[in-house]
């Protein structure tokens, strides 16, 4: 039931996703800079959408013969269409975001990690196209095989997986379409935090 619960709240999240994306608008950006990272996957995502709208007509002529089957396979069909571009749409409206103490990595609507600046050790402009799977303490969130900035932490932090799963990274790579703005605005937000002045504590009385 926790599977199934956590998979039917994810599909939700995409459709809500599709709507914001037709609104115009985006998720969790408030009060915080948005860095995009779906650019990389444009191409790809459009790629599917096209193979399975064929799909859809040609099982329309071999199913013609057969409506009741014929409905039941179309809806499966749009449904999938409408779901590949709400994979999108949800990359697209949930950036990455710079807030004032935190970054959070996001992926879509399967990934929202909120990364405390005092967390992060350092952070570099490095372009990776593999990665080592076996490596439980690295986070890799790549867009179209690849991944372009990577965080060293401190210290661990828990990532969740889609279905409840925990591990604690110490390493963060992720894909931004603008990754030299991102890992810019990200070492001056780094400087601000460790320059500022510590408040002193009020006089007892």
């Amino acid at each position: 039931m926790r599977t199934a619960y956590a998979l039917v709240r994810h599909e939700a999240r995409l459709l809500a996703s599709l709507a914001l994306w037709i609104a115009r608008r985006t998720h969790g950006t408030a009060g915080g800079r948005g860095f995009g990272y779906a650019r990389g996957q444009g191409a790809v995502m459009a790629g599917f959408a096209f193979v399975c709208v064929i799909e859809t007509l040609t099982m329309s002529v071999l199913l013609r013969d057969w409506p009741s089957v014929h409905r039941v396979v179309l809806v499966l069909d749009v449904y999938t269409v409408v779901l590949i571009v709400a994979l999108h749409a949800a990359s697209v409206v949930r950036p990455h975001v710079l807030e004032a103490d935190a970054v959070r990595v996001r992926n879509g609507v399967r990934l929202d990690l909120r990364i405390p600046l005092e967390r992060i050790a350092s952070v570099r402009r490095e372009t990776r196209s593999t990665h080592d799977g076996a490596d439980t303490s690295a986070l890799n969130i790549a867009v179209g095989s690849q991944t372009t900035v990577t965080l060293d932490l401190t210290g661990p932090v828990t990532h969740v997986g889609l279905l409840g799963r925990r591990r604690e990274v110490t390493t963060v790579r992720l894909h931004a379409d603008e990754a030299d703005h991102l890992v810019g605005a990200l070492k001056g937000a780094l400087t601000r935090a460790r320059t500022a002045p510590v408040p002193l504590p009020d006089p007892p009385g």
